[in-house]
């Protein structure tokens, strides 16, 4: 879906297609994003060994490069091929052209007959069309047994958003846990709120709110 940070900076109103929305979106400049890992993925998977990834809403690929870069072998899935272009050259600069497979699609609709060691949800927000906790909810059985799913969200909306904007969902991290409605075969490893440094669009330091959610399957 390639809703990452999507802080919506637009209009009040909710576009309708979210396909034409991120392609857009992707159109608008060379790149949107920083190709920097999120720091919540970083500082939740440093320490565990590597297997198979799976990257929901991938985006330019800066989650999936970095997991690259450490020996995951990634599936990276997001509705734009605009952004997942990118992160495919990016991958072959880097020399990981055969550690990412880079698949174009909607998350409402896409599937898995695969399991994953990891799979990642990473501010998975869009001011278009989303239907967050369906997808949130299917992708627990794409964890294999044993396996991590991390959920990261924004939990609330940047300083620098307005009034104008569409209201942004922000869910906490107990939210997000209800959502996926798991049993007794999860283990929950984390679930809090993590400040993080950043820079506004105008290049003013801020400072964000993240919510982390990490659920293990048992094996």
């Amino acid at each position: 879906m390639s809703a990452n940070h999507d802080l919506g900076q637009g209009s009040g109103t909710q576009p309708s297609d979210p396909f034409g929305y991120w392609e857009a979106r992707y159109g608008s400049a060379e790149g949107i994003w920083s190709g920097n890992v999120n720091q919540a993925l970083a500082d939740s998977i440093a320490d565990r060994t590597a297997g198979t990834a799976l990257d929901l809403g991938a985006g330019e690929g800066g989650d999936s490069l970095w997991l690259a870069q450490r020996g995951w072998q990634v599936t990276a899935v997001d509705l734009s091929p605009t952004a997942l272009a990118r992160g495919e050259a990016a991958a072959s600069r880097a020399g990981l052209g055969e550690a990412v497979t880079w698949i174009a699609a909607d998350l409402e609709a896409w599937t898995s007959e695969k399991s994953y060691d990891l799979v990642s949800a990473c501010f998975l927000h869009s001011r278009a069309r989303l239907d967050r906790s369906s997808i949130l909810r299917r992708a627990t059985e794409w964890v294999a047994p044993g396996g991590l799913f991390l959920v990261v969200a924004h939990a609330e909306p940047p300083p620098w958003a307005s009034n104008n904007h569409e209201p942004m969902d922000c869910p906490t991290p107990a939210e997000d846990l209800a959502i996926l409605e798991l049993g007794k075969d999860w283990t929950t490893l984390i679930t809090e709120v993590r400040d993080r440094q950043t820079y506004s669009p105008d290049g003013e330091p801020a400072i964000l709110r993240d919510g982390v959610l990490l659920v293990q399957r048992k094996e």
